[in-house]
């Protein structure tokens, strides 16, 4: 929210009556000074605990007294207990409790405790502290290594790293979903292909992950079936039945699942696709709740340029033409030739006034996501196409077709993909005494994740994640770190920062999954056939340039415990990846950083901050107020927001970090209220001319204004 909605507080003599809530709304009102009460606000999350948490915890005379209780009630997973020795688990509970963790905001209490920590069954009572779940996450992931589960719960409650929601909320719960944060699946062109992914969404989404979906590959509306004309329904029903999938599996009635699907710029339905999300889409055909993404080519963006028309393919005709589905053809590649081809039924609509379509459903309901398939396919360093993105438009990741027999079961296993997530506080690894420490422990965590993972409901997802160990690292905290520094958002010291600090997130993040391969004898399936092991992934960089170059920056790194990576040391790495191999396909993925990022004190992702105090509606509580981490009253103009900064200094910014991240960067555009459609495509061209991998979604000052929020990405929000 602005902060010119604020008034001057009236004097109060003692703030001891006062309940939590009332304190953080104070938050919203300047002291006679005209300063924000940030004290009101630490104030408010001490109250939270003394009027409510503490009332409501169970109390344990000791440790054996609390884990006896919670196994043999099914609150806990005893097997992740019986790996250690139980004075090793308490000696790890004494290390979490010394560091005497407290939450430096009331909204990140307010999350802990409403959607994380172990309750009793009924509800209403409290069986965990921060520590304690921290304890268990890192307990769960190391499997057995004590010494991993230590530098876990170093990392974790000092704030460097901090897993993804599904597994901070899940690991060591004997009633639990998935530690997986979400799931990619293609749909091929039959009728079996759909019936088993409609029923692996179902599945997915019970066990808590959110589901995108790959619709390019369907035929179109009239297309033929058997050869009979006019018989093919389109994407749109497929769409109506998975959005009423989602709906019912609700995960144990906590929220609705959660999906979103993919189309083909030049799939012929992709005008259909779009109008579901219209205001005033007939309700036969309006998608409410699915999330919607649009593939598109650079081809598009060229037919745009010169006003040209653009042809919509068949996919039912491509893929007997080229023998392979729709969406594993590059369309850029191939237009012309498909434009020629006699077998391959097509129609055209204008190219500019497909983007302006584009436009007014971005201006109306912030979809659709957008994924930029050249710009993403080239990036890639793994063999096979990269189709898709999912629910957050940040993992971006090779698949293979299934196929299937008339009773529904497989008769070839494809590659589908689940995503492994977790973030770094930006603020917090560059006051760290040992960088590459911090990344080592962050991969070994996430890889947990993948290695403990085996979905067998959904053989292609359990397959897919057993070849590619791929998981995402991401990053958040970007803006309040820059803040904190004096440094604005978006200037050339912000964007020098960005590059030398990503360029050293993918040197770490490269040699821990080196050292994984070495000491398990054990890569990635195709590793051989990839980038990395050609060389031609190192070929890409020039490692001068991973130094900073402005003298504010240059302090920063030599303060920190980051040392630049020099040639010969670049060099080095090649080999040694040439030689071991990498353990994870997939390392980085940057996702929208959510509840999580409250918890950790963090801004979210590495976009800007939306207002400087945002504005929540929590459940029961309503309204609740949140201050920038790492701001103050004396570096407010540090602070300013994304609507303020404008959309390309955000677009500069994860151009220059996108070159060193392998999967996807979520982003999201903010627009003031006076912005227009043209504005939005605008926008849409200078990130696609940028580089720019994929755009999440837009957004519109007024819907802040008014205190609300576009729906995010509830799986995979960390």
């Amino acid at each position: 929210m602005s902060d010119l909605g604020k008034t001057v507080a009236e004097p109060v003599r003692s703030t001891e009556q006062l309940d939590f809530h009332a304190l953080n709304a104070m938050l919203n009102l300047y002291d006679e000074n005209g300063k924000i009460q940030f004290g009101k606000d630490r104030e408010a999350a001490n109250q939270f605990f003394l009027q409510h948490v503490n009332q409501n915890t169970v109390f344990f005379h000791d440790l054996e007294e609390k884990f006896d209780y919670l196994i043999k009630n099914n609150y806990y997973n005893g097997d992740v207990v019986e790996k250690y020795e139980f004075s090793d688990i308490k000696d790890l509970f004494k290390q979490a409790y010394s560091y005497k963790f407290r939450f430096k905001t009331f909204l990140g209490a307010y999350k802990y405790y409403t959607s994380y920590t172990l309750r009793t069954f009924d509800g209403n009572r409290y069986l965990e502290r921060y520590e304690d779940r921290v304890c268990m996450v890192a307990l769960g992931l190391a499997d057995g290594d004590i010494s991993l589960a230590r530098r876990l719960v170093d990392e974790i409650i000092q704030g460097r790293f901090q897993p993804a929601t599904p597994t901070f909320l899940n690991i060591g719960k004997a009633q639990r979903g998935e530690p997986v944060s979400c799931f990619l699946l293609r749909i091929e062109d039959n009728m079996e292909s759909i019936g088993r992914s409609i029923n692996s969404a179902l599945q997915l989404s019970k066990r808590g992950g959110g589901v995108a979906l790959l619709l390019s590959n369907l035929r179109e509306q009239g297309a033929p079936i058997k050869k009979i004309e006019n018989q093919s329904s389109g994407v749109i029903p497929v769409m109506k039945l998975l959005e009423d999938s989602f709906s019912y599996a609700n995960q144990l009635g906590a929220r609705q699942g959660a999906g979103a699907v993919y189309l083909h710029a030049h799939h012929p339905d992709i005008l259909r696709f779009l109008d579901t999300k219209r205001e005033n889409a007939d309700e036969k055909i309006r998608i409410k709740t699915l999330s919607l993404g649009v593939v598109i080519p650079d081809i598009t963006f060229e037919l745009a340029k010169r006003n040209d028309d653009m042809y919509l393919f068949s996919p039912y005709d491509v893929e007997r033409v080229y023998g392979k589905p729709f969406s594993d053809i590059g369309i850029s590649e191939h237009y012309d030739e498909m434009v020629e081809d006699p077998r391959i039924k097509k129609s055209k609509i204008n190219a500019r006034q497909f983007f302006q379509t584009l436009a007014e459903i971005q201006f109306e309901s912030g979809y659709p996501y957008i994924m930029f398939e050249d710009t993403v396919n080239r990036a890639n360093p793994i063999a096979g196409r990269i189709n898709m993105s999912n629910l957050c438009s940040e993992i971006l990741q090779v698949n293979s077709p299934s196929e299937f027999n008339a009773d529904l079961t497989y008769e070839h296993i494809g590659d589908d993909i689940s995503c492994n997530l977790g973030s770094l506080n930006i603020a917090m690894v560059m006051d760290s005494d040992d960088f590459d420490g911090t990344i080592d422990t962050a991969i070994r965590g996430l890889t947990a994740v993948s290695d403990q993972t085996s979905i067998d409901s959904v053989p292609s997802v359990r397959q897919g994640n057993e070849h590619s160990h791929a998981i995402g690292l991401g990053q958040m905290n970007l803006h309040g770190y820059l803040g904190r520094e004096h440094i604005y958002y978006g200037s050339e010291e912000a964007l020098d920062f960005t590059n030398a600090y990503f360029a050293a997130v993918m040197v770490a993040c490269l040699k821990a999954s080196n050292r994984l391969a070495k000491e398990r004898g054990v890569t990635f399936t195709g590793f051989e056939d990839s980038d990395y092991a050609s060389g031609a992934f190192f070929d890409r960089y020039d490692p001068k340039d991973f130094a900073p170059k402005t003298e504010k920056v240059k302090r920063i790194f030599e303060e920190s415990s980051i040392s630049v990576t020099t040639p010969e040391e670049w060099a080095q790495l090649r080999e040694d990846i040439q030689q071991y191999g990498l353990y994870n396909r997939n390392l980085q993925a940057i996702p929208p950083t959510g509840s999580i990022s409250y918890i950790n004190n963090s801004t979210s992702s590495i976009h800007p901050i939306a207002s400087r105090i945002e504005i929540r509606k929590e459940g029961k509580i309503g309204r609740v107020y949140y201050p920038a981490p790492h701001m103050n009253n004396d570096n407010l103009d540090y602070f300013k927001d994304a609507y303020e900064i404008g959309y390309e200094k955000v677009i500069d910014t994860y151009a220059v970090a996108t070159k060193y991240v392998d999967q996807g960067l979520s982003l999201t555009l903010f627009f003031k209220d006076t912005a227009t459609t043209r504005d939005i495509n605008r926008a849409q061209i200078y990130a696609w001319k940028n580089g720019i991998k994929t755009l999440y979604y837009i957004r519109l000052r007024q819907a802040a204004l008014e205190g609300t929020e576009v729906e995010g990405c509830v799986s995979c929000m960390l």
